[in-house]
């Protein structure tokens, strides 16, 4: 009976499990890398980082009391050492006094041996480090930039155009997939179209209205709805986007319209179809918007800055994050602490969508 070693087919199929999943972990760590080191500065000191040679892991040096004082610890080699000549160990050493060629040191695991001197060049020896993660870093920017306020108006705006982009894409979508009328075709094309639109071709003219719109309400003592209130990000996303309604489209275009003609036979009407027959179909290809809409407004550092920069107190998270790494520049730990902070609803909410959104996009490419 042969083994499985002695197997060509069974042997190249091995490798070649071997060497995908090798290549596919290569791939994994090199896309990851940059993600492993943010949470590694978030967690650093600024001394930490401010030391040449320090490990790229969250890590104190070790220091040791002597004589009333906190003194820096180094690993020095003991040959060159007084009274250690010939002794090629390596230990953990107080610096007492530095010197340029010459210091002082004590060994904190035998003090009985007193102070003694080693030549060479302190700041060439390594300092033994030991993990020690700076967990109130995150502290430092939660209070720092009122972090619980910049949630609340970040996840406002993305749930209020969230709203407003799954009603409006989806009878926009219902419209160009269920029903025949003139001009279909071509106004679905000029809708496509306008996803190769520049927004700064629109930005002048849609600034002015709105501006125009701020100063008439508040000139005749009306609420402003203008430059400097959420108004001018939300209600936009009312009137549907052409990158949505697309998918949503294609989406509806895979559902049979059996399903219409038998709701119609029950007495169902257009919007009652859509309520109890395509909705609830279409979960996926909803749940893959949601995901992408709110990645988008939760990114969103253009429209912020257009609208909402004379108003600190509607400040998202994007916005405000900038404007900190520009005051805290000197101190990455900081940043890469706040941009922690602010990824951690959106991975939630793809890990808890994944499956949806994954079907959602595939189910949406299918030619119809």
């Amino acid at each position: 009976m042969q083994t499985i070693s002695k197997n060509p087919r069974n042997v190249r199929k091995i490798v070649s499990t071997v060497t995908v999943t090798t290549f596919t972990l290569a791939i994994l760590f090199i896309f990851l890398s940059p993600f492993a080191f943010m949470v590694f500065t978030s967690l650093k000191t600024q001394d930490q980082i401010s030391i040449v040679g320090a490990p790229i892991w969250p890590a104190q040096p070790s220091f040791y009391e002597y004589n009333g004082k906190e003194v820096e610890v180094f690993n020095v080699p003991m040959s060159t050492c007084e009274g250690s000549e010939g002794d090629t160990s390596t230990l953990a050493l107080a610096i007492v006094k530095k010197g340029t060629r010459q210091s002082t040191y004590v060994d904190p695991a035998n003090l009985d041996r007193g102070e003694f001197v080693c030549t060479g060049a302190w700041r060439s020896l390594e300092r033994p480090w030991k993990f020690a993660p700076t967990w109130e870093n995150y502290a430092e920017v939660w209070n720092t930039i009122e972090f619980p306020r910049l949630l609340w108006n970040t996840t406002y705006y993305a749930i209020m155009t969230e709203i407003g982009v799954l009603i409006s894409c989806t009878l926009v979508a219902y419209g160009f997939s269920r029903f025949r009328f003139p001009g279909r075709d071509f106004l679905f094309v000029l809708l496509i179209s306008t996803i190769f639109l520049p927004g700064f071709v629109t930005l002048i003219p849609t600034y002015t209205f709105w501006q125009k719109l701020g100063t008439f309400m508040t000139d005749n003592g009306l609420p402003n709805i203008g430059v400097g209130s959420w108004y001018p990000l939300i209600i936009p996303a009312f009137f549907a986007n052409a990158y949505d309604v697309f998918l949503l489209r294609q989406y509806f275009m895979t559902l049979p319209r059996e399903l219409d003609e038998a709701a119609k036979v029950d007495g169902a009407g257009p919007l009652r179809i859509l309520w109890s027959v395509i909705i609830p179909q279409s979960y996926p290809a909803l749940m893959a918007i949601t995901v992408f809409h709110i990645v988008f407004a939760w990114n969103d550092y253009f429209g912020p800055v257009i609208y909402l920069s004379t108003n600190r107190e509607a400040w998202p998270i994007s916005y405000a994050l900038s404007t900190f790494n520009g005051i805290y520049g000197q101190q990455p730990q900081l940043i890469q602490a706040g941009a922690l902070m602010t990824l951690v609803l959106p991975l939630i909410l793809f890990a808890v969508a994944q499956r949806f959104f994954v079907q959602g996009i595939v189910v949406t490419g299918v030619d119809k």
